[in-house]
């Protein structure tokens, strides 16, 4: 499971972009506060070596599945949330585990950690409220 900023990193696929590249299909983490991705570690020996060819090939557009064998990796075995899971179902996941973790930082009077939870749970719960409108309002924003 990845950590970036204090939040559980969610996997999902997308499109990355080596020089003039783009890889499609590349398994991801990225974390749904601060919004960093990171290539999935289970592949990233794949994906670099393949960045590197198509780079050098000078291909402006390649598809991580075709190139590279998954079938044998346990991609979202460690993920906490993916990215089919429901958006608000997935937020509210990510707002117990930081409540959580805010009990914990108080505990070990952690009060740096205490400051930076939060924050992120600042913006996770505005996340949540907005998925609260949008899903009342039948999604008119």
């Amino acid at each position: 499971m990845g950590f970036c900023c204090g939040a559980s990193m969610i996997g999902t696929k997308g499109t990355l972009k080596h020089y003039r590249t783009r890889i499609h299909n590349v398994p991801i983490l990225f974390c749904p506060v601060c919004h960093r991705v990171e290539v999935h570690y289970l592949v990233e020996n794949e994906y670099e070596i393949l960045a590197e060819y198509a780079h050098g090939d000078g291909a402006s557009e390649v598809d991580f599945h075709d190139y590279v064998d998954e079938s044998d990796k346990e991609l979202n075995e460690n993920c906490v949330n993916n990215e089919d899971e429901d958006p608000l179902q997935m937020v509210q996941s990510q707002i117990d585990m930081g409540l959580d973790l805010l009990s914990f930082a108080k505990q070990i009077g952690d009060a740096e950690w205490e400051k930076q939870l939060k924050r992120r749970l600042g913006v996770l719960s505005q996340r949540r409220h907005k998925l609260r409108l949008k899903r009342t309002s039948g999604g008119a924003h």
